[in-house]
């Protein structure tokens, strides 16, 4: 008997070996496959977006992407909100004590830097309420009166006391040079593309989302995903055919800004704290009997197709908890493990996505990686658990993509992997993307998501039983390169992208907006990890 269980162990391995190998075969497809032989051509052929597939939130940019007016007077930057002078105040009539469950209000007067009230709207405030003794924060929800001054709402979700916090992050003048710049310029930063011939010629050109980006006098090559329609452009070598491309990585950050752009983006005046106007509130439980410490209501298990309310959670004794579905958490290494066991995650999507991968695999010491002789930012990167049965993948999305150099072939169009996916009860699919497409027009991004949704729409309806997770983007970013205004309209089209379809979403926005922690494009450990936790309450709900 102990042999034969002993056999059968060994022939459970094996199989689970043989599936794993075929997986790692699958996910290091080349790029080279996809791409028709590309040609030399001198004019831009923009992709083909089948616009009435869109939800006519994405489809209509110019709803989606309005922001109230930010004025006009930007040559005196003495005229530009100043964050030491704009001040806030409870909305009348102020109290000392509230009730839990109920709302804080606050109005927002924004001051330029003489002190003068500004007339009209357009500047991008971050607020939260926080608790420093409970570990608990939340984010407030801004709406711009558009006359100068602010309404600031916090939901009073725990019981104790709470302090508001207001930062500036850009004035409304540096926003209108944010807007002006991601409208009108093709692109705020360039890549390089290195191609090598059979006798070991190499050159060095570079590359772009379109050909006018390249620099290029003369042709360019073009290169184009047969499934998506994605596009790239590099400068065509002058020794070397278009098919030599053997490598890319970041290139150089354009100059697109003045010297007064530069005045309104600067330290001083981005993201900084405005002084603090209010006192702390104690917040009591109701008079009803229930004693608990928290507002949370009766909420389902977390399931896809779910709409997040404003704030969709808060933190508390650094845990975040959802405000629309019974967000669980995973305290133990066998906790993750057994919502793991026999699942199979794809993870395609930039650096804060890889954050995920890295966290279950220094977790859960039983999730080995798979040596992939993988040394480039870009992956693919493999976790295997052979006893449960667990797999995990992250890779990078394909162009554009800031990295160190890493082979074109390693540069995979989610919207291809997704096609190529059978899905499933046991298919687990988690996208993230964002931050490496706010150096571009939006209209960049729009057309990425089309052929990205159309991948994933086709999943679910051959599959229906496939999880989809979209990971919002994260604050962090602070430069004409990456603002947080830049990111906020990235999420914007990520909601869009997927609406109508039965899809789950984490919020790392309002995750990271909500703690009294030093904003930063990797957000720290305490993040990642809730994030991960409400990541895992979408596949193992209950």
């Amino acid at each position: 008997m102990r042999q034969l269980k002993g056999y059968k162990i060994l022939t459970v391995g094996l199989v689970f070996l043989v599936l794993v190998i075929c997986l790692i075969m699958s996910w290091l497809e080349p790029m080279n496959r996809w791409l028709p032989p590309p040609n030399a051509v001198s004019e831009y052929v923009s992709e083909t977006i089948n616009w009435d597939r869109l939800p006519q939130e994405l489809a209509n940019l110019t709803s989606l992407l309005y922001w109230p007016p930010t004025g006009r007077n930007r040559d005196d930057f003495l005229a530009s909100t100043s964050p030491k002078t704009s001040t806030y105040r409870l909305k009348s009539p102020a109290q000392a004590t509230y009730t839990l469950g109920s709302n804080l209000e606050a109005i927002l007067v924004a001051r330029d830097h003489q002190g003068r009230p500004k007339i009209h709207g357009g500047d991008l405030f971050r607020a939260k309420l926080l608790g420093p003794e409970l570990k608990a924060g939340v984010p407030g929800e801004v709406k711009d009166l558009e006359n100068g001054t602010y309404l600031l709402s916090f939901p009073l979700l725990w019981a104790g006391q709470a302090q508001v916090q207001v930062r500036l992050i850009h004035s409304s003048e540096a926003v209108g040079v944010l807007q002006r710049i991601w409208r009108e310029k093709r692109a705020t930063v360039d890549f390089r593309g290195y191609f090598r011939g059979r006798d070991g010629t190499e050159e060095t050109v570079i590359c772009n989302v379109d050909p006018q980006s390249t620099g290029a006098k003369g042709p360019t090559c073009r290169y184009s995903d047969v499934v998506s329609g994605e596009v790239w452009f590099c400068a065509q070598p002058s020794t070397l055919p278009c098919n030599a491309l053997v490598g890319h990585s970041s290139g150089s950050y354009l100059k697109v800004t003045t010297p007064r752009d530069e005045d309104l983006l600067a330290r001083r005046v981005t993201d900084q704290p405005l002084p603090s106007g209010m006192s702390p509130i104690l917040v009591t439980p109701a008079a009803t009997g229930n004693m608990s410490d928290m507002a949370l209501p009766s909420r389902p298990p977390c399931r896809p197709g779910h709409l997040s309310p404003k704030p969709s959670g808060f933190f508390h004794q650094d845990r975040w908890h959802s405000m629309f579905c019974s967000s669980r958490s995973f305290p133990t290494v066998n906790s993750i493990l057994n919502c793991l066991a026999g699942r199979i995650v794809y993870m395609m999507g930039d650096s804060t996505l890889r954050q995920w991968w890295e966290y279950l695999r220094d977790t859960v010491p039983s999730l080995k990686p798979v040596d992939l002789h993988v040394t480039y930012q870009t992956g693919p990167l493999m976790a295997v658990d052979t006893t449960r049965g667990a797999v995990l993948h992250w890779r990078a999305h394909g162009w554009p993509l800031r990295s160190l150099r890493t082979p074109v072939a390693s540069l995979h169009s989610v919207a291809r992997e997704l096609h190529g996916l059978a899905g499933g009860p046991y298919t687990v699919v988690v996208l993230g993307m964002g931050a490496h497409f706010t150096t571009f027009p939006p209209s960049i991004f729009a057309r990425r998501l089309a052929g990205i949704r159309e991948a994933v729409r086709a999943l679910l309806e051959r599959e229906p039983s496939t999880l989809v997770i979209i990971k919002l983007a994260n604050t962090g970013y602070k430069s004409v390169y990456g603002s947080d205004w830049l990111t906020l309209q990235v999420n914007r089209f990520l909601r869009a992208a997927f609406v109508g379809l039965p899809v789950a979403f984490v919020d790392a926005w309002e995750m990271t907006s909500s703690l009294a922690v030093p904003d930063n494009i990797h957000p720290n450990k305490l993040i990642v990890r809730n994030e991960v936790e409400l990541f895992l309450s979408f596949i193992c709900p209950t």
